[in-house]
């Protein structure tokens, strides 16, 4: 698997400055989430990271290739993208809408039995099976997510660039979604990155945390060392601590930062 690289992003939208030369060196193999308050930059970053967005100055690269020097199709073979609350028009099957996340490979001659296998193993570790032959407009809200997330397995791309993955699952399912992306990350190998919310949710499941803030990295690190106190005042705004909880560390918000 290859290591995925922000060399000094920098993308000003309007009059504000998005990221303000973010560099980020990415390794395959573990999960790290980015997170930070809204405005911040995550998905701008997401999106550079995965070639859909061309900054104004700097560079993303994997291997050491610049990713926009890649063709679509090379791209989608090698970074899977899921965006924050995609659009779904069509009112085709869950299995069907699985396999375009095969189109990277597929070209004229549509699905072939190696296509079929992938598929079949996305529905299988996003819990789909029983949804297969279900119209994807007719799922809630959690089954869609996992849909969604079961499209990009299903091209087996060696990064998984998700925005916001475990929006709108409820808690059994943000659990299996969790060990969903850590299996990915330990057992196979592919690196994955998730923008978070849910700060206790990415002190859980990740190797490493990436805190932006006003288009800035202002840290990074295991989750212990880049979710302080102080690191939460300045990217959030708030008064917290890091407590120990049952099902691991858990951040408690205790007021305004004065």
């Amino acid at each position: 698997m290859s290591a995925l690289v922000a060399k000094s992003l920098q993308v000003r939208l309007g009059d504000k400055q998005v990221l303000a030369g973010v560099s980020l060196a990415l390794e395959p193999g573990r999960v790290t989430a980015l997170v930070g308050a809204n405005g911040a930059g995550k998905s701008t970053l997401l999106e550079c990271l995965a070639g859909l967005r061309k900054p104004e100055a700097g560079r993303a690269e994997i291997d050491g290739a610049p990713v926009l020097g890649l063709s679509a199709r090379a791209r989608a073979r090698r970074i899977g993208f899921l965006p924050q609350a995609p659009e779904i028009a069509w009112a085709v099957d869950v299995r069907t809408y699985v396999g375009l996340g095969r189109t990277a490979f597929t070209g004229a001659w549509g699905l072939r039995a190696d296509d079929h296998a992938a598929v079949a193993a996305a529905l299988g570790l996003t819990d789909l099976d029983g949804l297969a032959g279900r119209s994807i407009l007719s799922l809630s809200g959690g089954e869609r997510a996992r849909a969604l997330i079961a499209r990009v397995l299903a091209g087996q791309p060696g990064w998984m660039l998700a925005d916001e993955p475990l929006a709108g699952l409820d808690p059994r399912h943000v659990l299996e979604a969790a060990e969903l992306f850590r299996r990915m990350a330990h057992e196979q190998g592919r690196g994955v990155l998730l923008t978070l919310h849910d700060l206790g949710v990415a002190m859980r499941i990740a190797d490493r945390i990436v805190v932006l803030a006003a288009g800035r990295i202002i840290a990074d690190g295991p989750p212990r060392e880049a979710l302080t106190a102080q690191v939460l005042r300045q990217a959030y705004g708030v008064e917290a601590r890091v407590a120990d909880g049952e099902g691991g560390p858990m951040i408690e918000v205790l007021r305004l930062a004065g």
